[in-house]
């Protein structure tokens, strides 16, 4: 047993629920924050998509909590209960962060394009994972050249790593973007645009965390193979 991995996963582990913990209590505290313009999150995903040209996106509401997301393949940005209709700093910030992506993805960020394209290759790779592991392991016992089958398995993990990492400069991009769009186009002010800020930023924190997890397991899958290699 690695009492050091452990000791990790149990370190990252906890920061993932305190990241999600985090963001949840924060997007509730100034869910009551009340901005001043009264817009509620789709009027302010329509203004900061109409202010950057992109009138062809649609918003559309879906059901949940912070279920937010812009979908480049129909070109509809969907915002969850507690943003779509509400009028608060917290639904304006997550409303113009989607808003975000879209503009990002109009303007061909490339981050974002690189994500959304290695998606299906990530997929494919988190499920055959495991079983290439398994198998390379088990098949080296007949010959060390069976072990790089184990390697395989380990580089379509490390898809998903690529794509948590580049979920963050994504992600921090969009927020960026966001907070720009809503200083200039007059949908926050002084007090609201900060706790949008605060709202953005504990959601970033959720894509650090994932990435976290991510590397960690990608490690310790190194090492389990390293050390299968050397038996």
């Amino acid at each position: 047993m690695d009492y050091r991995y452990i000791f990790l996963l149990l370190i990252t582990a906890a920061f993932s629920v305190w990241a999600s913990i985090k963001v949840n209590s924060t997007f509730k505290k100034y869910s009551s924050f009340r901005p001043r313009s009264g817009m509620t999150g789709a009027e302010a995903a329509r203004r900061v998509l109409d202010a950057n040209g992109l009138y062809n996106v649609r918003i559309e509401h879906i059901a949940g909590n912070l279920t937010d997301h812009f979908d480049p393949r129909s070109n509809v940005i969907r915002l969850s209960d507690n943003v779509y209709g509400v009028s608060s700093a917290a639904a304006i910030g997550v409303a113009a962060h989607e808003a975000g992506h879209a503009v990002q993805y109009a303007k061909g960020y490339a981050p974002l394009h690189i994500r959304n394209a290695i998606i299906p290759i990530t997929n494919i790779g988190s499920r055959m994972a495991m079983p290439l592991i398994l198998l390379g392991i088990i098949l080296s016992g007949m010959g060390t050249q069976f072990i790089y089958v184990a390697y395989i398995g380990v580089a379509c993990f490390a898809f998903s790593t690529v794509f948590q990492l580049l979920t963050l400069p994504t992600e921090f991009n969009a927020s960026r973007r966001a907070l720009v769009s809503i200083e200039q186009t007059g949908l926050l002010y002084g007090d609201e645009l900060a706790a949008a800020k605060k709202v953005l930023s504990a959601a970033a924190m959720t894509y650090v965390a994932a990435l976290a997890v991510s590397l960690v397991q990608l490690f310790r899958l190194l090492a389990i193979v390293g050390m299968g290699r050397r038996d």
